[in-house]
């Protein structure tokens, strides 16, 4: 099967920031490039961590400032203390969580919604990065157009992986809710078929309408003795 991976989605020009950079470069890179979150990278181009809004703010908020400073204001009005020295080393939330570019967009997207963050630095095998990929990226699962899910179903479920002809099921796809209407040869077929197509980058459903020449589902294997033998 043939699956969307990280590497097709990612943006390749990064907004970097070295651990040392000061809070403002921070803020002010944020703003400039309309983004809420930047990797930032050590001496060796590695990605020891992230820092967000939510981080900066977080942090400024927790330093207490003194009555009566003047705040200075960073993206979306919100105000942050004048005398505020940290870095972005000391700001990020570590350590990153990072992915490889030939991992799938679908895997990226539970990670991203099981740790509970809005973008992944990419890497490659020596952890240098090479890339990011944000949860607006990876929408474009959910935009696949019908024609190409329909054509995935077709050849990569239907006569690649399962040895089919073309036209053994009629596979009809309308805003990636599929419907295989048809009739297999056997029915232990009908679960793997609806199994490979709830898997394809961009499906939402299928509504199977399947029926088979012959119910295999009960035919029990032969028995097998100790020498692998059939009896």
């Amino acid at each position: 099967m043939k699956h969307i991976k990280v590497g097709d989605l990612m943006t390749d020009e990064v907004v970097p920031v070295a651990t040392s950079t000061p809070f403002k470069d921070v803020a002010k890179l944020l703003a400039q490039h309309d983004i809420s979150g930047l990797p930032v990278l050590d001496d060796e181009d590695r990605v020891p961590g992230v820092v967000s809004e939510s981080d900066l703010i977080g942090r400024a908020t927790t330093d207490h400032p003194p009555m009566g400073e003047e705040p200075d204001t960073g993206r979306g009005g919100a105000a942050f203390p004048s005398e505020v020295t940290f870095t972005a080393g000391e700001a990020m939330s570590a350590p990153a969580v990072t992915v490889h570019g030939d991992e799938t967009a679908a895997g990226a997207a539970r990670l991203m919604a099981r740790r509970g963050v809005e973008r992944l630095p990419v890497v490659d095998d020596e952890d240098h990065i090479v890339g990011i990929v944000t949860r607006r990226d990876l929408l474009w699962l959910f935009l696949r157009p019908d024609s190409e899910i329909r054509h995935r179903v077709v050849a990569d479920m239907l006569v690649d992986t399962m040895g089919l002809s073309a036209d053994t099921v009629a596979v009809h796809v309308v805003d990636g809710i599929v419907t295989l209407e048809g009739r297999l040869e056997r029915q232990s077929q009908i679960p793997v078929l609806i199994r490979l197509t709830n898997q394809l980058d961009g499906v939402v459903a299928v509504a199977p309408r399947l029926t088979a020449r012959i119910d295999d589902s009960r035919l029990t294997p032969p028995h097998r003795s100790a020498l692998g033998m059939s009896r």
